[in-house]
């Protein structure tokens, strides 16, 4: 592989997880320097993490999903998500960024068929094949875990405190094949090891409280992929854990999917994780996809206004890291209101700096071209 030069704008994402020698797709990092407001990685390589599949039929195939949470009588229902349009393919990793109440963990909820009571649905969410919606709980219970699995946002919190987490890694097998007590604790002891853990015993008998939380995120990963999902859904995986446990997750998430070859769903509000791990990004906002495409372009020359400032939020790393000390924080003017999701046009017109009164009146859906899409009338300005 040829070393590469790479220079990004001050839109692109400042990624501060560099020094950290996170590699770039399948490369890595070795040195990020700064020149006035561009910043110069060097020595990166530019090589697929993987191939591809991109014929026949989405391993995922979201059509048209609209959901609705009902808060009670006589009230009207609240958009989470509106009119998403989504493939995923068998052995890519595909990002899902966006602040929080972007609809990100609605999603997430919707395609493991797991959304509270009370809530209306419309639409397609199709998986290998199978409508998802019109499945019976029961079935949807088989297909959870083995087929589909979530790495959550606390495993402090969702591990049962009372019990060995090498015993709640197990029930999992349990719960999808008929192994014995013996080879479902030989998998999930495998399973450990495969997340990194080299005093696997240790780990297998302690209980959650007698882990780190960087420890406790190795466990939740193992304890979604100890079934071979052929889709793991990862919601926020890297939450409360400073910068140098957050590189070792997606250190972990990285190698565990270039050897099991799951697709890869990674939700985050922070797009430097995004940044040489995800293979396409897709950008929500009040529950729309507003762009899409792949990680390079996207995070290079964002179409989106909102993409545009929500790139602009993050400082700058290295030694000169952060804003300068008095400078004002960028912001992403105004905030989104419950009458801004209903109105008709554009559901980013009321903050975006560059609406016009089409805007206001008409929802753009426009597709630039096969792997790259934005929902915006002036994206070309």
């Amino acid at each position: 592989m040829t070393p590469i030069f790479l220079s990004q704008t001050p839109q692109s994402v400042r990624c501060y997880l560099s020094n950290l020698e996170i590699p770039t797709i399948s490369g890595t990092i070795n040195q990020t320097c700064f020149a006035g407001d561009t910043v110069h990685v060097m020595h990166a390589t530019l090589m697929p993490s993987h191939v591809l599949s991109m014929t026949g039929s989405p391993l995922l195939s979201i059509r048209d999903l609209t959901v609705k949470y009902w808060l009670g009588s006589g009230t009207a229902p609240a958009p989470a998500l509106h009119k998403v349009d989504l493939d995923v393919w068998s052995g890519e990793i595909v990002g899902i960024l966006g602040e929080s109440g972007a609809g990100k963990s609605t999603l997430a909820a919707a395609i493991l068929t797991m959304l509270p009571s009370g809530t209306e649905s419309t639409g397609s969410l199709r998986f290998q094949g199978q409508q998802l919606q019109q499945l019976d709980e029961s079935h949807c219970r088989t297909i959870r875990g083995a087929q589909i699995a979530r790495i959550v946002q606390e495993p402090g919190l969702c591990l049962n405190p009372v019990m060995r987490v090498g015993d709640q890694i197990a029930e999992v097998v349990r719960a999808h094949s008929q192994h014995d007590r013996r080879l479902r604790k030989e998998q999930s002891e495998a399973m450990l090891r495969e997340v990194g853990f080299s005093n696997v015993e240790r780990v297998y008998k302690a209980y959650p409280h007698q882990l780190s939380g960087g420890e406790l995120h190795r466990v939740a990963i193992a304890q979604a992929l100890v079934c071979r999902p052929s889709l793991v859904i990862a919601d926020e995986p890297t939450r409360s854990l400073d910068v140098t446990a957050q590189g070792e997750i997606l250190n972990v998430l990285r190698e565990t999917h270039r050897k099991f070859g799951s697709a890869l769903v990674l939700i985050t509000h922070n797009p430097a994780l995004l940044a040489g791990f995800a293979d396409r990004v897709v950008i929500m906002y009040a529950g729309r996809i507003v762009e899409e495409g792949p990680v390079a372009q996207v995070f290079r020359k964002p179409l989106h206004p909102y993409t545009q400032g929500l790139l602009r939020l993050f400082p700058n790393s290295g030694p000169r890291a952060g804003w300068k000390r008095l400078e004002r924080l960028p912001a992403i003017p105004g905030t989104l209101t419950e009458a801004d999701q209903f109105a008709p046009g554009c559901v980013f017109a009321p903050r975006c700096p560059a609406r016009t009164a089409v805007c206001h009146t008409d929802s753009p859906v426009v597709e630039i071209q096969q792997d790259r899409r934005v929902s915006c009338f002036h994206h070309d300005e």
